[in-house]
């Protein structure tokens, strides 16, 4: 029994935040995190948890009620169940609220634990032409083998989708049985009846927690009903592209409201208010399996492993790569701290809680999770609920000094660059300033765009005249690609000059050059005062040296300039330039 008290820590683990309430890995529960609810029945304050049991598969479906860790009731469902939900569907005292069971085409409405209403979906138009091949066959106008190619064909155009149960059951028959099945079923009505793939609820005019509830499906059909909680008719009916999957609603019924839709083509789509079509706002990666709205935040997870979230514009904000499949998921709400959170099953049996794109917490089992559930259960208000894959039930309790704190582990740019500046407060003279700002702002602009321009004339010019001095380290020339460097060694009076001389083309090669250097002569003697450049190589680096010694003792520098020519002109190819350092005194010895 779930109450007051704390239950025991998870063994072997004093730091987790949560604490083991019940095991049991025998409970035979076969469910997903859609089929399962936490409610409080009696109107007692004891919550209890409903579970919409799938059994077998194909028989032994139940609903199944458990009061603390015990049974409380079962009752069985007639057909495969596909989503529970709880809500209130009148103002009466005491505040009870109801179950909903999706199955098949079908939704059993359950108060006081006890059947009270059924509701069946809108039958659909039966193709005509198919409706017209069943009377004759009624009518024996056409026989069984007839009405099998006639079927078959239509099912080969595209019709597949639109045929009746029955026809797909006729087709898929062996030949030996299709005669039993026709003289059977020919002489009855015709229907075809679509099914709930996803269900959910959606407050109608006040959003109080025990509010009055609509019912919001989605079907096979391509279509999103909502439902009034009263007389249980039609409120609205929404068309999507393709068959829904998951669902996710916010807003009042009334006033303003929007379904977020998952769909099977791998995109998420946006119902609002008054409209009758989706509209597509997101496209994922791959087929979405799990998906839940935190805010305007909205989550999915997908099957490439990846927990993506997407602004409600379609913007992707944060993308998380998980290590294993993810099997469900389910939104943590802990209103005892203002925690929204996100719980995510992997295959390899953790359970993860994600804030944002941060990893808050891990829980492990020992198989995977299929349902999660977080609420209050007995009188527990944080109490998580876990069914395994195997049929296990879990169900752990939250710490009431619990808190989650996640960091980002991602690369990217520091802490302290998030951390706001202590801006000083504004001045009397940045207040003058500001004020003679807005005063001269047009004249301010205009001379600031005077310098620019004179700015940008004066690069221009400058660029300008060194390529028509050669000044550049390389080549503007495309028939003689060259790239030139110099640099000088030693303090003096002797210098060692290098010349690194490179073809940059890819396949020109370069002959006839010639080095030669401008100096003054006064101060500095050169060893090779020109030198001849045999044929470059494309892409090779050729080095050049020569003696450059100081003749003056008068403590002065000057410059040297490199020169490379083609023999036979007198306009240089490229040039460089060096400063001289200034030249030590001679030591004479």
């Amino acid at each position: 029994m779930i109450d007051g008290s704390r239950a025991s820590l998870n063994q072997g683990d004093e730091d987790s935040v949560w604490l083991n309430a019940h095991q049991d890995p025998v409970a035979s529960l076969y469910t997903f995190s859609s089929s399962i609810s936490l409610a409080d029945l009696n109107a007692d304050g004891d919550f209890k948890l409903l579970v919409a049991d799938l059994g077998a598969g194909s028989y032994d479906m139940k609903l199944k009620v458990f009061k603390g860790t015990s049974l409380f009731m079962e009752s069985a469902i007639i057909d495969l169940p596909t989503a529970l939900v709880t809500f209130y569907m009148d103002t009466n005292d005491p505040r009870t609220p109801a179950v909903a069971v999706a199955s098949g085409p079908f939704i059993y409405v359950y108060k006081n634990l006890r059947p009270y209403f059924k509701f069946t979906l809108p039958p659909l138009d039966v193709n005509p032409v198919e409706q017209d091949l069943w009377n004759q066959a009624k009518d024996d106008r056409i026989d069984v083998q007839m009405l099998r190619e006639m079927l078959e064909s239509l099912k080969n155009e595209g019709s597949e989708g639109e045929l009746t149960v029955r026809s797909l059951k006729f087709l898929s028959l062996p030949f030996e049985e299709v005669d039993g099945f026709a003289s059977l079923y020919k002489m009855a009505p015709l229907k075809r009846q679509t099914v709930i793939t996803c269900m959910n609820t959606m407050k109608k005019s006040m959003a109080d927690d025990d509010a009055v509830s609509c019912l919001v499906i989605g079907t096979e059909s391509k279509d999103v009903f909502v439902l009034d909680p009263e007389a249980f008719t039609v409120l609205a009916k929404m068309s999507l592209p393709s068959v829904p999957s998951f669902m996710s609603v916010t807003g009042l019924f009334d006033v303003e409201f929007r379904i977020v839709v998952a769909c099977r083509d791998g995109k998420v789509y946006t119902l609002k208010r008054g409209s009758k079509t989706a509209k597509a706002c997101i496209e994922l990666t791959s087929q979405a399996v799990g998906l839940e709205r935190i805010g305007k935040n909205i989550v999915v997870g997908c099957m490439d492993d990846t927990l993506v979230c997407y602004s409600t514009k379609g913007k992707k904000l944060w993308t998380v790569y998980l290590p294993s499949n993810i099997v469900t998921m389910a939104l943590m709400d802990y209103k005892a701290r203002s925690f929204k959170g996100v719980f995510v099953s992997l295959n390899n049996g953790e359970t993860r809680i994600y804030k944002d794109k941060f990893l808050v917490n891990t829980i492990q089992t020992p198989d995977p999770v299929t349902a999660i559930r977080f609420g209050r259960f007995g009188r527990e208000d944080s109490a998580l609920i876990l069914v395994t894959s195997t049929g296990g039930l879990y169900v752990k309790i939250l710490k009431r000094t619990a808190t989650f704190e996640g960091k980002d582990f991602t690369p990217g740019p520091p802490q302290a660059q998030s951390v706001k500046l202590n801006v000083p407060k504004k001045t009397k003279l940045f207040v003058d300033q500001t004020l003679r700002e807005r005063e001269s702002a047009t004249s301010m602009h205009r001379m600031f765009q005077h310098d620019l321009y004179l700015l940008r004339l004066t690069a221009a010019r400058s660029y300008v005249s060194a390529l028509q001095k050669s000044l550049n380290p390389i080549s503007s020339s495309a028939m003689e690609p060259l790239k030139l460097s110099a640099h000088i060694q030693g303090i003096g009076p002797a210098f060692k000059l290098t010349v690194n001389l490179q073809n940059i083309s890819q396949s020109i090669a370069i002959a006839n050059l010639l080095i030669t250097f401008q100096y003054d002569e006064s101060l500095y003697a050169l060893a090779k005062p020109s030198i001849t450049v045999p044929m470059l190589v494309p892409s090779l680096s050729y080095i050049y040296e020569t003696l450059v010694e100081c003749i003056s003792d008068k403590g002065i520098s000057d410059t040297i300039k490199v020169f490379v020519l083609r023999q036979g002109k007198s306009i240089p190819i490229i040039t460089a330039v060096i400063n001289m350092p200034v030249s030590e005194a001679l030591v004479i010895v």
